[in-house]
């Protein structure tokens, strides 16, 4: 079991950028951690994944080139470094980690192989 928190969500003009942090209490060396997102209405949507072995990373088509994932694993945290950000970005923000070997990016990026998630943190832009 992993225990998340995330927070760095805030209101940002657009083309600003934020950088979000995930905690993650029982992150080891065989975990996914992702980052998803889900506007009001909407579906929940995989924006970027990686494994903590350093064996995969993978960034969505939706935000190829404005997001990046990256982890610090001596402080068990995993960020979302958002750059250059619109409007249609703006919707709550999930960490999400999974126990396990590395999956491939479809799998990576669908919520549905996920059981821990945090509480979400809100981004909007304007």
């Amino acid at each position: 079991h992993v225990q998340l928190v995330e927070s760095g969500g805030g209101s940002v003009q657009a083309g600003g950028s934020l950088r979000l942090s995930c905690l993650a209490s029982g992150m080891t060396i065989s975990t996914t951690m992702a980052w998803f997102r889900q506007a009001p209405g909407g579906e929940r949507v995989g924006l970027a994944a990686l494994h903590t072995s350093g064996g995969s990373l993978f960034v969505s088509d939706l935000v190829q080139g404005r997001f990046t994932i990256s982890k610090d694993f001596a402080k068990s945290t995993v960020y979302l470094q958002m750059n250059n950000l619109k409007p249609e970005d703006t919707a709550m923000y999930y960490c999400a980690a999974e126990l396990g070997p590395g999956m491939t990016y479809f799998q990576a990026l669908n919520p549905a192989r996920y059981t821990n998630w945090g509480q979400g943190t809100q981004v909007t832009v304007s």
